[in-house]
């Protein structure tokens, strides 16, 4: 950006009196809701949580910024939609981002930079990069005041696009283009991220699912012992190796979808004519019905039992089929259990388009998988944050871009004191009422 675009200049006049804009307002801020997630992450100590997992080679007699201050400005920056770290060469100046980092807004010294932040995201070993890990599902534990007596666990992957080559990234046929297929983990009822994983642009296979699931859970088992958990997903996840794992494992059960066979057909062609029949007698534009059966392919050990979703409509039969552990009925374990994993796309849309997780542009896969961890530790804010919304509040159900729009996204002049810092906000910003309640719970968390 040349200088000249700084200049002060000139738009259309308003009730026949000039109108002059400059950058030049001093000690502001657009981004005055960024406190409110200071007082998020101090309560959820997720700076803290990651920067232990991370060993720092610095010359501790040269450090000018600190892992967690550094973790604190790119987690808040995501949150507020500035997802890449060449932002942090506009935000350091910012004087709401250095109050929430912990720096005094006008005398305190500038954030790190856009090289700083760089360094970092290529810091972690492999050996860091699995602590971290392991943190975040350490945080999702610690969300829980006490364990739960049983939890859903959504597992799904999603497409990630690379515009390079980077490693790891493969093509894949279905989507016609170069990507990643990082996996996403989720508590199906409360949408709390458990993992996200880098991975190549494939389908997963029956090993690197179980090899998954086998760390993650016993992650969880060493807070929650005595939980019972189920392991939801599609078709992409219905491996023997999966299903196996998930049976000698005790307190495991699983709902996953299942691609379609002839031995399947076979199996449910009998129900499925009987459907149809009935549909077109009573003339019904659509007709469903259930069919539960146990069925084993010939490289299983044993056989399992199958639900068989069966709709007949005009333009003829759509079956779909689901394994799974669980005794429930058909209809039930269909349409309520498994249905609900649907939710998970929109737990998938809020990180990945809401928070931008699908920056992954960097060579080297332990920096993008970093990536994936502080997009998920700013999912873990702005969660928190919409939680805490007073309930009347339209708020608290809202999507993370309209938390961000409502609450984070507030101008503000700052002024630093000889014992105080003052923050003027916007005297007719529409949800000061639900700022005001989210600062006063946060204040909890300390100076």
């Amino acid at each position: 950006m040349s200088n000249d675009t700084l200049l002060p200049f000139d738009l259309p006049s308003v009730c026949r009196r000039k109108v002059s804009i400059g950058f030049d307002g001093g000690q502001l801020s657009s981004d005055a809701g960024v406190l409110l997630l200071r007082g998020v992450e101090k309560k959820l100590s997720l700076a803290g949580r990651l920067a232990g997992c991370i060993r720092d080679h610095r010359n501790p007699l040269l450090i000018e910024h600190r892992m967690e201050e550094m973790l604190r400005l790119r987690m808040f920056a995501i949150a507020c939609g500035y997802e890449d770290a060449d932002d942090c060469d506009s935000l350091r100046h910012d004087p709401v981002f250095k109050m929430a980092v912990g720096r005094l807004p006008a005398s305190g010294s500038p954030l790190c930079s856009q090289p700083t932040m760089s360094r970092l995201e290529n810091t972690p070993s492999k050996i860091a990069l699995a602590r971290l890990m392991a943190a975040m599902v350490d945080q999702f534990c610690a969300s829980w005041r006490r364990a739960p007596s049983s939890i859903t666990l959504d597992i799904d992957d999603t497409f990630d696009a690379v515009h390079g080559r980077q490693q790891l990234s493969l093509f894949n046929a279905h989507y016609d283009e170069r990507c990643f297929l990082p996996i996403h983990i989720y508590e199906g009822a409360s949408g709390k991220p458990v993992a996200v994983i880098l991975r190549p642009g494939k389908t997963p296979g029956g090993k690197e699912v179980a090899t998954i699931l086998k760390h993650v859970i016993r992650r969880i088992r060493s807070h929650w012992p005595r939980t019972h958990i189920l392991i939801r997903g599609d078709s992409h996840y219905g491996r023997d190796e999966a299903m196996e794992w998930c049976e000698k494992t005790p307190g495991i059960d699983y709902v996953f979808g299942f691609a379609g066979n002839d031995a399947l057909a076979a199996l449910t062609r009998d129900a499925a004519d009987a459907i149809a029949t009935t549909r077109a007698l009573s003339g019904k534009q659509k007709l469903r019905g259930f069919r539960s059966f146990r069925y084993g392919a010939k490289t299983w050990k044993k056989e399992r039992r199958f639900v068989a979703r069966i709709e007949a409509t005009p333009k003829g039969l759509d079956i779909r089929y689901v394994v799974t552990s669980l005794k429930a009925g058909a209809k039930h374990l269909y349409e309520v259990i498994y249905c609900a994993r649907g939710n998970a796309e929109n737990f998938i849309k809020l990180h990945k388009s809401q928070l931008s997780s699908d920056r992954t542009s960097c060579r080297d896969p332990r920096a993008n998988q970093f990536r994936l961890i502080l997009h998920t530790a700013a999912y873990w804010l702005l969660l928190s944050l919409r939680n805490a919304v007073p309930a009347g509040s339209p708020l608290a159900a809202g999507e993370f871009t309209t938390l961000r729009l409502r609450l984070l996204k507030i101008a503000a002049r700052i002024v630093e004191g000889a014992a105080r810092i003052r923050v003027f906000l916007p005297s007719a910003c529409p949800d000061r009422a639900v700022f005001r309640a989210l600062a006063g719970r946060f204040c909890a968390a300390g100076p």
